[in-house]
């Protein structure tokens, strides 16, 4: 089925799509990080999914790695992407490539929020079984 989410946020602001799906990511006293899936499992896609993250000022995504590759477009703010051991500035229209097993981690190191769009693949090899990206997920 094809989809067309239309944006209803504003440009300078706050960032958001008719229909998405949102949730905190992840939420502390200090940090806290929205993921906001607009293409995935639920609308059909078969090979990506596409997500847009809000990382408040001060504000971490997980370190981590994965076995598939993916990509990020930066729409507002900036701040920092580790890549392994390398720290690298990044801000609005960077573009990055994270190849698979990468260790990374993105940090928002400055007093405005950060956000950015995160392709992935809609499903992948986990244990010997395929698993679509978002299953499991709840929404808030």
């Amino acid at each position: 089925m094809s989809v067309i989410r239309k944006f209803t946020g504003d440009w300078e602001r706050e960032f958001s799509w008719e229909g998405a799906r949102t949730r905190m990511y992840k939420k502390t006293e200090t940090n806290q990080v929205s993921e906001t899936w607009m293409i995935g499992k639920a609308e059909g896609a078969q090979n990506f999914a596409f997500r847009y993250y809000h990382l408040s000022p001060g504000s971490k995504s997980n370190l981590e790695q994965h076995p598939y590759d993916h990509g990020i477009l930066v729409l507002q703010g900036s701040g920092e992407i580790r890549l392994e051991e390398s720290i690298h500035a990044v801000g609005k229209g960077d573009i990055i490539y994270i190849e698979p097993d990468m260790l990374h981690q993105v940090n928002n190191s400055s007093d405005e929020p950060l956000g950015f769009i995160c392709v992935i693949p809609a499903r992948r090899e986990k244990g010997g079984t395929t698993i679509w990206a978002e299953e499991g997920i709840q929404f808030d």
